[in-house]
């Protein structure tokens, strides 16, 4: 097992997964004491708790057939080695799509966030951005969002914060214009990273989706191959729904990576296993707070360690 006690971002993660892990494993009475055999009982409720924490039926039902089995071979003697191999599962799970954003020339590398309302889009890219200049980029912030003059200002704050320029023209302007003029001033001044920020949709509502694919149109007209990365942000606490919203946005802007917010806030965690099943893009940020450090590049092995 890792050692992660030096580590506030894992005790964080920890603490943040707690609503889940409660839901996992109190309501799992043999496993939530940590003693006793193994049975049926203590497998279907496991199959139980894991479909209540949105991992999905399917994989619950993966799970727990494939737990059935090592019980039923004397490899499962008591709970402790049943939670365990469950962690071993869920970590193999995830490991695969555990794939950091990766910054790298010809710069500028163009990020656009999108999502709907109230994921949580402007807060992770401030995030991002505080992350990115601590790994060394120059980044720039396109307060894209030109419907709410709140979440331009709200961007220009994190901009300031994380010592990142800024490119912003007047509330209700044209969000393509805002990325155009972006991405050519990072262009300009030798820039790493471009995050766009985007206006909240809802992923049925296909004019706005249109708008978003015209973002994508024009930044790839002035940069070849951009945007490099489109990022999805998806609020844990949505559970199932977020996967409907994923799926919806791959179809509109082609994601390639996904941002998981809130995860302190639910007892749906088990999100982050189903939409590694359902969704194909890798996860490369999971958020378990509010502060600036609350924002980290997933790991599969400190979340699947965590939750237990």
């Amino acid at each position: 097992m890792t050692d992660h006690s030096s580590d506030s971002f894992f005790s964080r993660l920890k603490a943040g997964l707690g609503k889940t892990r409660e839901l996992l494993f109190m309501n799992v009475e043999a496993i939530a004491r940590g003693i006793g055999p193994v049975d049926e009982k203590v497998l279907s409720d496991l199959e139980e708790a894991l479909i209540l924490a949105d991992a999905g039926a399917g994989l619950a039902h993966e799970y727990a057939e494939q737990l059935r089995a090592k019980w039923r071979r004397g490899e499962l003697p008591d709970v402790e080695a049943l939670r365990a191999a469950l962690r071993r599962m869920i970590a193999e799970t995830l490991a695969p799509r555990m794939v950091p954003l990766a910054v790298a020339p010809p710069y500028p590398f163009v990020v656009l966030v999108v999502g709907v309302n109230g994921v949580g889009k402007t807060t992770t890219i401030g995030k991002m951005a505080h992350w990115l200049r601590g790994e060394g980029h120059p980044v720039l912030l396109a307060a894209a969002d030109t419907f709410r003059a709140a979440a331009i200002e709200q961007l220009k704050v994190w901009a300031d914060r994380a010592g990142a320029e800024f490119v912003r023209h007047q509330e209700g302007s044209d969000a393509s214009a805002v990325a155009f003029d972006a991405v050519r001033a990072a262009a300009a001044r030798g820039t790493h990273a471009v995050l766009i920020d985007t206006a909240g949709r809802l992923h049925t509502k296909a004019p706005l989706m249109e708008e978003m694919r015209k973002v994508v149109r024009i930044v790839g007209r002035e940069i070849p191959g951009a945007p490099h990365e489109v990022l999805l942000v998806l609020d844990a606490t949505n559970g199932r729904n977020a996967i409907a919203q994923a799926k919806t946005f791959r179809e509109f802007t082609g994601v390639t990576g996904l941002a998981l917010t809130k995860l302190d806030g639910t007892a749906k965690g088990g999100v982050v296993l189903s939409v590694t099943r359902e969704i194909d893009a890798p996860i490369r940020f999971i958020g378990v707070g509010e502060s600036v450090d609350d924002l980290r590049p997933f790991d599969a092995a400190a979340f699947a360690e965590a939750l237990f």
